[in-house]
């Protein structure tokens, strides 16, 4: 059961990093190989995103919107992360 435990964990982890270099990738233009990488980050990410995105849209126009969903998704996948670490005890 630990090992699960710990697998799901390190998944957890990891998932919020490819959303924090998603989040980062977002501030670039999307061309060329940044483009695909982008493109592919975003079949990952973008269903979790979008999850959050139906109760906090992003806010301000004109094509300076700050979209707030990746901090609530770090937010939850902690909280997941933290409940599962609970269960080892």
């Amino acid at each position: 059961m630990s090992v699960i435990i710990r697998t799901l964990c390190s998944l957890i982890s990891l998932y919020a990093w490819v959303i924090f270099i998603y989040v980062i990738f977002s501030w670039f233009p999307r061309t060329g190989v940044l483009g695909k990488i982008y493109d592919a980050l975003g079949i990952v990410c973008e269903p979790f995103l979008g999850l959050f995105r139906k109760f906090i849209p992003p806010v301000g126009g004109n094509g300076m919107a700050i979209d707030f969903s990746p901090i609530v998704a770090f937010v939850v996948l902690q909280l997941i992360e933290m409940l599962l670490r609970r269960l080892l005890l």
